[in-house]
């Protein structure tokens, strides 16, 4: 077992190498990151390799994002303080904890139950913000608590997210990846009645899956 301090090193190298070298210059992010255990959130015996800028399975076919990729995502969104901020796909809880720290409120839905049980396990012992979760269908969105200033989409969907950009706030980001072509990462802004969107990088993820479970 390695101790606290070879994983502290370990998360400082990840920021600095993997983010701040590879142009992550929000200073919120970067401390979020650096605040967040991310090895807590993988299988015990990866080690302190949870820290390498790459992807891992979580169990039921899903993935903890590389590094990068997430800070990418919540950089390229501009979270701010007071933002209410709906997270699709709770995943292993990671970018969720990162979220809390940046956001006032994060709201986040995982399909599968077992899933969001273990990541809520995890979370509830670690330093965070405030978190609110559920099991549902994340392509709804979460109408009770709309409108939301920030939305992040954590899994491919297959076209424009339509349910969710009726819940983004004026003034709004929503990031996703979308695989309606080719899968890239593209960035929604909503001002007024007009929704801009900008396509930003080419990426993988696993698709979002469908209904509750």
């Amino acid at each position: 077992m390695e101790s606290g301090h070879h994983y502290a090193i370990a998360r400082r190298r990840m920021v600095t190498e993997q983010l701040a070298a590879r142009g992550i210059n929000d200073d919120r992010v970067l401390k979020a990151f650096l605040a967040v255990p991310r090895h807590r959130f993988v299988d015990a015996a990866v080690g302190s390799r949870a820290y390498d800028d790459c992807s891992f399975p979580i169990g039921y076919d899903q993935t903890i994002s590389q590094p990068y990729t997430i800070a990418f995502m919540i950089q390229s969104l501009g979270v701010k303080r007071l933002h209410r901020v709906l997270e699709i796909g709770t995943g292993s809880g990671y970018q969720t904890a990162i979220l809390s720290l940046l956001a006032r409120d994060v709201f986040s839905i995982e399909r599968l139950a077992p899933l969001l049980k273990k990541a809520e396990a995890v979370l509830g012992g670690i330093r965070r913000g405030s978190i609110r979760v559920k099991v549902s269908d994340g392509a709804l969105g979460w109408g009770s608590y709309a409108p939301f200033d920030r939305i992040i989409v954590s899994a491919a969907m297959q076209d424009r997210p339509v349910k969710l950009l009726e819940q983004l706030a004026d003034g709004g980001r929503l990031i996703a990846p979308i695989s309606e072509s080719s899968e890239c990462i593209v960035l929604f802004t909503k001002q007024g009645d007009s929704i801009t969107e900008q396509r930003l990088a080419r990426c993988s993820f696993v698709p979002l899956l469908k209904g509750a479970g």
